[in-house]
């Protein structure tokens, strides 16, 4: 479809209803996986992957880390100072 002088396109995340409805999925999801995790056998190696919400804790712990090395070590490594492309 063509758009309309003077229209912009729309996309789906566009509308407030399509990104409640995109929310409340998620976090339905993410709860059903957290209950289901009480209930579903699980192959441990070590002793602490028995604790209830392990998997959940140590992905956040991890995110959490990777976003501070990026921060704190990586861009100084990298970065370049403020004017450096002008």
């Amino acid at each position: 479809m063509k758009e309309k002088a003077g229209e912009e396109k729309k996309y789906f995340f566009d509308k407030p209803r399509n990104v409640k409805i995109a929310f409340a999925s998620f976090f339905s999801v993410l709860a059903a996986l957290l209950i289901a995790e009480f209930f579903i056998h699980k192959h441990v190696h070590l002793s602490w992957e028995e604790w209830p919400e392990f998997y959940a804790v140590f992905g956040f712990v991890t995110f959490v880390l990777i976003v501070f090395a990026a921060k704190h070590i990586l861009r100084p490594l990298v970065g370049r100072r403020e004017g450096y492309y002008d």
